[in-house]
């Protein structure tokens, strides 16, 4: 039996901190642009996480959320082993979708922002509703 919170109050933002590993680089010594979607999931998971859910008891529940949109905007690369800090919004949460917004920092710099619409799919990936828990207002 699973023991997650049944009424979770999800945050509307959330914060990580980030350390760039060796092997997101590339041959110039930047994050690749390819772990930037990365990133932001981690921010998604850990946002849920800090609910008292996380994504694996959503899955028990038969709800997986798929990507259904990316969007990134670079600024500024980040380097090997910056300590980075990634804000996650919530930006829309109704129906059978989930819009985040993403800003990446290295202190108080912007490295990158970016966007992403989830969808909740069944077991067999049908489009189903979010539950009213995941949904805002």
């Amino acid at each position: 039996m699973s023991t997650v919170n049944p009424a979770p109050e999800i945050p509307r933002t959330h914060q990580i901190s980030i350390r760039v590993r060796y092997q997101e680089t590339d041959a110039q010594g930047r994050v690749h642009h390819s772990n930037y979607a990365n990133y932001f999931e981690m921010g998604r998971v850990e946002m849920l996480r800090a609910s008292g859910r996380t994504y694996r008891s959503l899955e028990e529940e038969g709800i997986m959320l798929v990507a259904a949109n990316l969007k990134v905007n670079f600024h500024v690369g980040a380097n090997y082993d910056d300590l980075l800090t990634l804000k996650t919004t919530v930006v829309k949460a109704k129906g059978v979708r989930v819009t985040h917004h993403y800003e990446l920092f290295l202190e108080d710099e912007l490295l990158a922002d970016g966007e992403t619409i989830v969808a909740a799919v069944d077991r067999e990936g049908k489009v189903c509703r979010l539950p009213s828990w995941l949904r805002l207002g």
